[in-house]
């Protein structure tokens, strides 16, 4: 599937895919969802690696499962036991048939000398001579040859993998070590090149949008404008209309001034006249303070609308102010990355790597050995730390009863904590005379 892509791995990619065996679906109560969720999560967080790099990785999780590389066969010791002989990597190990998992005794390849078959019969001699040979009997002919040639083959190997390698394996090593670094360089150079162009194109966008969102300021600063010019026209003519009515209030409130005074002179003719005349006066009074206070709210209301003018007009300048803003704003505005957006080159050195040829003797190899492993261990902490979580995650969807015999000894082996290289290094502490003796007595 190559590099994880969100817009390629869609949901349900994984759909036609066999990623796990039935007995393991059936066993936890998840959905094919579920487990594609889970295994996606995990497919993103490997972005980077190579092929190979992937398919090392994962060869170096699966070695250290109990049943990986071992192949059993059905044996009989002396007594005539039925029993297990599987053989793998590290040695020969003896089982009971329902236990595939946790070996009896085992035999490692260091220690033993020769290996040998007569007609159904098997014969295995230790290095120590001493020591007394095992036998067992196995069912078939084609068997026993099978058996010997997978047992040459995992002692050449074992004997091979700690033996010091010649002057051309090491140049081939050499010439291999510098290769990868190549191609590591390489790899991360494309990786810059492809992240460089994935923050321009997040840029690009963001540039996009920063315009359209100015454009759509601009369409609303616009509108504003021309509903204030609106709001200023309209306030402007209301204020001449209360002027108006101000002046003419004013006006008429003058002629009635006049006519009181016109009126009080006539009432000096007579007192029937003079009381008509009063009275027309209160009444004059009356409609003239009452124009006195009408044209007095007239004015006030005339100031008002000046004062809403005055404030539609500032509103009208300030609208045309941020126009202009948004405007040189825009102008200014360019969709292209800033000259100092690339980072600079990474340097990258190697360590000289010397070898001292001299020393052959097989601690000191079984040490390198181990050496790697933990180096390994370090540097796939995160990933033993991914699965573990994974491990927890799902242990509370296990159907119990769909447990198999293997997955509960499992089970019950992972709670004391032994493992198959644990279980190993304790069976090979015990002396060879002693497993032979234990093996013929199961």
């Amino acid at each position: 599937y190559g590099e994880y892509d969100t817009e390629v791995h869609k949901p349900g990619f994984l759909a036609e895919e066999e990623l796990l065996p039935k007995r393991v679906i059936n066993l936890y109560q998840m959905t094919a969802e579920m487990w594609e969720e889970r295994i996606t999560a995990c497919y993103a967080e490997h972005r980077g690696r190579t092929k190979d790099e992937a398919e090392m990785e994962y060869l170096k999780i699966a070695q250290d499962l109990d049943m990986y590389g071992i192949n059993y066969f059905l044996i009989r010791n002396k007594k005539g036991t039925d029993l297990l002989l599987g053989v793998d990597a590290l040695g020969l190990h003896i089982y009971e048939p329902e236990n595939k998992l946790t070996p009896k005794c085992s035999f490692p390849w260091n220690e033993i000398r020769n290996i040998s078959y007569s007609d159904k019969e098997f014969t295995i001699k230790p290095l120590d001579k001493k020591t007394n040979v095992f036998k067992f009997n196995s069912s078939r002919l084609r068997v026993n040859k099978l058996i010997l040639q997978l047992c040459i083959g995992n002692h050449d190997l074992f004997m091979r993998r700690r033996r010091v390698d010649s002057l051309e394996v090491q140049q081939m090593k050499a010439q291999a070590r510098e290769e990868r670094a190549r191609k590591q360089i390489e790899r991360q150079r494309l990786q810059r090149e492809k992240q460089l162009r994935e923050d321009a194109e997040r840029a690009r966008d963001e540039l996009e949008r920063r315009l359209i969102q100015l454009q759509d300021e601009a369409h609303m600063a616009n509108e504003a404008l021309l509903r204030s010019e609106q709001t200023a026209d309209l306030l402007a003519e209301k204020a001449q209309i209360a002027e108006e009515e101000a002046k003419l209030l004013a006006k008429k409130a003058a002629e009635a001034e006049t006519e009181m005074q016109r009126i009080k002179v006539t009432a000096m003719r007579g007192q029937e006249e003079r009381r008509i005349m009063e009275q027309k006066v209160l009444e004059a009074e009356k409609r003239a303070l009452k124009m006195a206070e009408e044209s007095e709210r007239r004015t006030k209301e005339a100031e008002q609308l000046k004062q809403d003018l005055q404030e539609a007009r500032d509103s009208e300048r300030r609208a045309k102010n941020k126009l202009l803003e948004i405007t040189s704003k825009a102008i200014y505005m360019s969709p292209g990355l800033p000259s100092d957006s690339v980072p600079q080159d990474l340097n990258f050195s190697r360590e000289n790597l010397s070898f001292d040829f001299k020393d052959t003797d097989m601690k000191r190899l079984s040490m390198e050995i181990e050496k790697e492993k933990v180096e390994y261990m370090e540097k796939s902490k995160h990933l033993q730390e991914q699965l573990n979580e994974l491990k927890t995650e799902i242990e509370s969807l296990k159907l119990k009863e769909r447990e198999s015999s293997l997955d509960i000894i499992h089970s019950q082996n992972t709670e004391q904590g032994t493992s198959k290289h644990s279980n190993f290094k304790k069976l090979t502490l015990q002396s060879t005379k002693s497993r032979v003796a234990f093996f013929e007595e199961l």
